[in-house]
């Protein structure tokens, strides 16, 4: 097989191999994982993929031609949407499955043991990495308990916008940070002059200070060498008390997945993110929850959402959460169709459309259960959906604020990406990056399109590694020790 058609109302097929002229009716060359064209498409008629709309003919485009950029044009949106006509709720699971977890004092379960040193501005980041250089390995081997000392630190705090939205998300990312149960006790760090006062995200979220939650400014210490002495003697006190947890049975309903993806290709919507669909089912009949995100990578998928709503209310957070990414892109004078990014293309997407489809896969079949904002707590069960940018560090900022305590990503071009407090597992797409990468990967779904796997069989793969990953045992970007610099909370509007 050459090439595979993914639904029979599609117009376009994908080559799984580069195809030359002649090959199964190509009239010139096709890249792997581009689009040949299976009929002629008249100008401005639909091209379909997935059974759905991916983008529309620019010119006449005649059978066996490569359907790509220069002759596939993005239209933006306009749908009706359907509420609550595709709901598959899951049985709940005959077996509880079960992992060993940190249970928090809260009655949540951390699958890590970590103290953050959170900033309250970036005047103070130098402070706060200070502080958690000082626990090296060897300070560290006294504490088998805890995983490391963190400084979470962003180039925001200060100069922002009036309207309080960016202010508002700054301080859900650190309140969510200091809650997430991969945490066990917070040191955060301020300047004391900045627009974003720690004594009023304090005030705001109902945090009470104690053994395992300080805090201090630099102006009110004395200058920038006395805090970071007084904060390595405060992480000092706190890690004996951090130590004392222990790891013990709890059941996979405390897990909150992350499911993010990052360097798409054309093989992501058909391999690694639907097994990732498949495993957050399983996690969904375990009672536990999946987080899907990036908004404008659900941009014309979005549709296929609302009809998966628990009820009318929860859809129509997602469109109104659509309609304002159209009015945040058109007032910065950009395109919801900015992404895909350029890597996107040359592995084989052409617009958002067609990104979006293969991105929403990651969300499984199960019925959207919520619709949050950014790094907003997640408090529901099942399948939800967090609001965010499309870029994977500033997304996965936010899932993790909102309470998620693994991270799944799928990949295809490749990444890197790692992330702390919670693990990054990633699934590579094709077995071909897979090998390039093979210390990057953890799991490899590119053995679906050669037959060797099915997407269930992945997806179960997927599924048990999160149950292991939540227990202990080190993803493949965390054992390199990645996460340390990926902390990136959305800024959104002026900075002044």
């Amino acid at each position: 097989m050459t090439t595979t058609r993914l639904s029979p109302d599609d117009n376009v097929a994908t080559a799984l191999t580069a195809l030359q002229v002649g090959e199964h009716g190509a009239s010139e060359p096709i890249p792997r994982g581009h689009k040949l064209a299976l009929e002629p498409i008249k100008a401005g008629m639909p091209v379909r993929k997935y059974a759905q709309i991916i983008g529309y003919a620019a010119t006449d485009i005649a059978a066996g031609a490569h359907v790509h950029t220069h002759n596939l044009e993005f239209r933006a949106v306009d749908t009706d949407y359907a509420f609550s006509t595709n709901l598959r709720p899951v049985a709940p699971a005959k077996t509880p499955d079960t992992f060993m977890g940190y249970r928090r004092p809260s009655g949540r379960v951390g699958t890590r043991n970590y103290i953050a040193v959170l900033t309250s501005v970036n005047c103070s980041a130098t402070a706060a990495r200070m502080i958690a250089q000082a626990f090296t390995p060897d300070v560290m081997a006294a504490y088998p308990n805890v995983d490391g000392v963190v400084a979470f630190v962003h180039g925001t705090g200060c100069g922002m916008g009036g309207d309080g939205t960016g202010f508002a998300a700054l301080q859900r990312v650190m309140w969510g940070y200091a809650r997430n149960p991969n945490i066990g006790a917070v040191l955060m760090a301020g300047l004391g002059c900045e627009m974003n006062q720690i004594d009023w995200l304090i005030e705001a979220y109902g945090l009470t200070p104690g053994p395992l939650f300080q805090s201090m400014n630099i102006q009110d210490v004395g200058g920038l060498r006395k805090t970071v002495d007084l904060g390595i003697a405060k992480v000092e006190a706190m890690l004996p008390l951090v130590n004392e947890a222990k790891r013990e049975p709890c059941p996979a309903s405390e897990l909150m997945v992350a499911l993010q993806c990052g360097g798409s290709d054309a093989w992501s919507g058909i391999t690694a993110n639907p097994a990732v669909g498949y495993a957050c089912d399983l996690l969904v009949a375990q009672g536990g929850t999946g987080v899907l995100a990036e908004t404008p990578e659900i941009y014309g998928a979005e549709h296929l959402l609302t009809a998966r709503a628990v009820d009318e209310a929860t859809g129509r957070k997602l469109i109104d959460l659509i309609h304002w990414w159209e009015d945040y892109t058109a007032r910065n004078k950009g395109s919801m169709d900015n992404n895909p990014s350029p890597g996107n293309k040359k592995g084989g997407l052409t617009t958002i459309l067609e990104k979006s489809l293969g991105a929403a896969a990651k969300g499984g079949t199960t019925p959207l259960t919520g619709v949050y904002q950014y790094a907003e707590a997640v408090t529901a069960k099942g399948f939800t959906f967090m609001d965010s940018p499309g870029y994977d560090p500033a997304s996965v900022t936010g899932q993790i604020a909102s309470g998620c305590n693994l991270v799944c990503f799928t990949t295809g071009r490749g990444s890197a990406f790692g992330s702390k407090p919670s693990p990054s597992m990633k699934v590579a797409t094709n077995s071909q990056m897979y090998e390039r990468l093979t210390d990057d990967m953890d799991i490899n779904a590119g053995r679906i399109l050669t037959g060797n796997a099915t997407i269930e069989d992945v997806g179960r793969e997927i599924y048990e590694m999160w149950l292991r990953m939540a227990s202990g045992e080190a993803s493949k970007s965390e054992a390199q020790g990645l996460g340390d610099f990926e902390f990136v909370p959305w800024q959104i509007g002026a900075v002044m």
